[in-house]
């Protein structure tokens, strides 16, 4: 089914429960993805995350009922999930610079968040597709021995952490103590066990020929699975690298005629070759089906 379809009906999930309580996977249950990967394309595409949105569209509505109806403020606070008055009058004035009682008396317009259409804004970005597009490979097992840091999406809160990740990894000079090196000069950067709420693992490590019977305090071991994967190649500073991973999620997947597996994505920097942040040389690996 079509990315973008598969979207629009979690979409529309949403907007048929704004007054209820919902939970992230079984929004994404309606696009069958995964809880983690639904958030994942629909901040790329959309630039927001799954809560932010929910969040503007409940008030948004909540706006509308303050003029279209009679109902006071606490009665339409708790239609659309706010526990109290005063929890709505906070989120109310964060997002629009007016509190819901002042707004109600006044002849004012406010930038109400619409429901998304993303059928529609799939016709925006075609033709768009500038960057390098992938090559399809097959890659057998590789065995990694890394340390392992938690990010998130929310907020794009890993595009801050992930340079930082590398950072403390070089700094402390771990990649001195990872045993039976495969590549030497490569380092890894592995996103995996992703959860519901959006937080993530990041393992940094690097290529091993096999794992040691103990490994070193603090390491941990995993194994990348054989298989397809969609393999593009980065050359330029880190904003590059940034925005190859939004056209990856938010652009190229979509537009495909690939899907994404469950498992992880993960890159691979040529630290010699590298001149960090500004001429970085990488391969970002996605596993498809």
């Amino acid at each position: 089914m079509d990315t973008y379809k598969r979207i629009q009906d979690a979409i529309d999930y949403v907007e048929e429960h704004l007054q209820e309580e919902m939970n992230i996977s079984e929004i994404a249950s309606r696009a069958h993805f995964s809880a983690f990967h639904f958030q994942r394309l629909f901040q790329a595409i959309s630039g927001f995350s799954v809560q932010e949105y929910i969040r503007k569209r409940r008030l948004s509505e909540a706006a509308r009922a303050l003029k279209q109806t009679s109902d006071n403020v606490l009665e339409i606070a708790v239609a659309y999930q706010y526990q109290s008055q005063e929890a709505l009058t906070r989120a109310f004035e964060k997002q629009f610079g007016i509190t819901p009682g002042k707004y109600r008396k006044e002849n004012r317009s406010l930038p109400y968040q619409a429901k998304m259409d993303f059928l529609t804004f799939r016709q925006t970005i075609k033709g768009e597709i500038t960057m390098n597009k992938p090559t399809i490979t097959t890659l057998d097992e590789i065995l990694i021995i890394g340390r392992r840091f938690r990010t998130s999406l929310q907020d794009e809160k890993y595009f801050t952490d992930i340079p930082g990740f590398y950072q403390a990894f070089g700094s402390n000079q771990d990649f001195l103590r990872i045993p039976n090196k495969a590549a030497a000069d490569m380092s890894y950067g592995i996103s995996c066990e992703f959860a519901d709420d959006g937080s993530f693992s990041f393992v940094v490590g690097e290529a091993v020929h096999g794992f040691p019977e103990e490994l070193p305090e603090g390491f941990i071991s995993l194994a990348l699975p054989a298989g397809k994967y969609a393999e593009f190649k980065v050359n330029g500073d880190v904003d590059l690298v940034q925005n190859t991973r939004r056209y990856i999620y938010g652009t190229w997947l979509p537009n495909s005629n690939y899907e994404r597996t469950e498992g992880p994505d993960f890159e691979v920097t040529d630290v010699w070759g590298s001149r960090f942040p500004d001429a970085i040389k990488m391969s970002i690996y996605i596993p498809l089906k």
